[in-house]
């Protein structure tokens, strides 16, 4: 079987990793992937959001799956276009892709469908957006509507952050036209998760639960960024709190995009708030999570490619996917500047000392070929992943290949998995 898989980043490597195990795939493509990418796969030189290339690639080297990794292009109607030619898309059409693209229309569905969220308003001015949040004491989330890198969001303890947050989006327009307009929610309390599905149109698949960490220092400090490191399982998300995400919040959304004539087949990401009153959605996005995927895959047991071909030709169906008994923990190492403006260009050694280590993997998120060097290209950079009997194990081991890698200005968090581990810094 021949697969196309789109994107460049540590997702598209660990998803690349995953299917290169099935014993059906007989080639395996990506576009544009980078150079960790390129030990599994052939590279074609084709953006991730340009649309009619990518068909175009697909239709020449007659691919019989596109597994489409990023949001953008799945938001531009990538899927839409590939279905048009007969090719088969893992990964949403535009319409049902909305449920990222726009939060405000993710929020409305929640509303419609009964979904548990948090209390929010849409907004365009700021006047209107304060009075709202003066509701909560300033304690909001103020999100720009559209798509912003897993960027555009701003967590507010008082009515004057939340002034500076709105003025950031509305008036100085940092996140562009996706900015245009906010949603801003109250904050939830407890622990975030991340819960995946695979979607057929009509039946969810779970993977493993994760947690993500997306405060860039640690204590969970400093600004959002797309992620900085995530483990798999998260022990926060037990059976029965992942069978209430299943029952109240993946099923009804599937069903009422169905519903309003947007068949989602692909994969959906709930971002949660474990709260005292069980699981609440923060977000929904219309593709795997960046870095979850990294140690999901790390863990899963089951034929990668059977899963997403059966989803992409909505008839997967429903039942459980076999994981790893083992935990799995991802750091991510960031470049200098990230996640503002990033430093690109370093050279970056010790990967090949880091994988020395059998039970790690380093996924490449932001690297490319100057020569014969590797060097950085991007804000997060590599997604050093590790398997270990408890999660504390698979940790030390992450953090032991850590140490072993060296760029400039190379930073990360020392506390991944503190929720569960504790404040202890590696």
């Amino acid at each position: 079987m021949k697969v196309l898989v789109v994107g460049s980043g540590g997702r598209e490597h660990a998803l690349c990793h995953g299917i290169a195990k099935s014993p059906r795939l007989t080639r395996l493509i990506c576009a544009p992937g980078n150079p960790g990418i390129a030990a599994l796969a052939e590279t074609a030189p084709v953006a991730a959001d340009d649309v009619q290339g990518l068909v175009a690639l697909a239709r020449k080297e007659r691919v019989d799956l596109v597994v489409v990794g990023p949001e953008a292009p799945l938001a531009l109607g990538l899927a839409d276009a590939l279905r048009a030619e007969g090719i088969a898309c893992f990964g949403p059409n535009r319409a049902a892709a909305e449920i990222e693209a726009s939060k405000a229309f993710a929020k409305g569905l929640m509303r419609r469908a009964g979904i548990p969220t948090a209390t929010f308003g849409t907004f365009e001015d700021i006047d209107s957006a304060l009075a709202f949040a003066a509701e909560f004491g300033g304690r909001v989330a103020v999100k720009a509507d559209g798509l912003a890198a897993g960027k555009g969001v701003i967590v507010c303890g008082s009515l004057e952050e939340t002034r500076r947050a709105l003025e950031t989006m509305l008036v100085e327009k940092a996140f562009g036209e996706a900015g245009r307009r906010v949603v801003v929610e109250e904050r939830l309390e407890g622990q975030e998760a991340s819960v995946i599905a695979l979607v057929d149109g009509k039946d969810v698949r779970l993977l493993a639960p994760a947690q993500d960490h997306k405060r860039l220092l640690d204590g969970d400090r400093g600004p959002n960024t797309g992620g900085m490191g995530a483990y798999s399982p998260a022990p926060v998300v037990d059976d029965a709190v992942l069978e209430r995400v299943q029952r109240e919040i993946l099923l009804p959304a599937v069903a009422q995009l169905a519903a309003e004539g947007r068949e989602f087949r692909g994969a959906l990401y709930a971002g949660l708030m474990i709260t005292a009153d069980g699981p609440k959605v923060i977000e929904f996005n219309c593709r795997m999570g960046d870095p979850e995927t990294q140690p999901i895959v790390a863990r899963m047991k089951d034929d990668l490619l059977d899963l997403v071909e059966a989803a992409a030709h909505g008839r997967m169906g429903p039942g459980e996917i076999a994981f790893d008994e083992r935990a799995a923990m991802t750091v991510v190492l960031a470049a200098e500047g990230y996640p503002g403006q990033v430093r690109k260009g370093d050279r970056i050694e010790g990967i090949a000392q880091a994988e020395s280590d059998p039970e790690v993997i380093v996924f490449h998120a932001g690297t490319a070929r100057r020569g014969e060097d590797l060097v950085t290209a991007g804000g997060r950079v590599l997604g050093v992943t590790a398997l270990g009997a408890t999660l504390a194990e698979a940790r030390d081991r992450a953090y032991r290949a850590c140490a072993k890698i060296r760029f400039e200005g190379m930073h990360y968090r020392r506390d991944i998995g503190h929720h569960v581990l504790g404040q202890e810094q590696r």
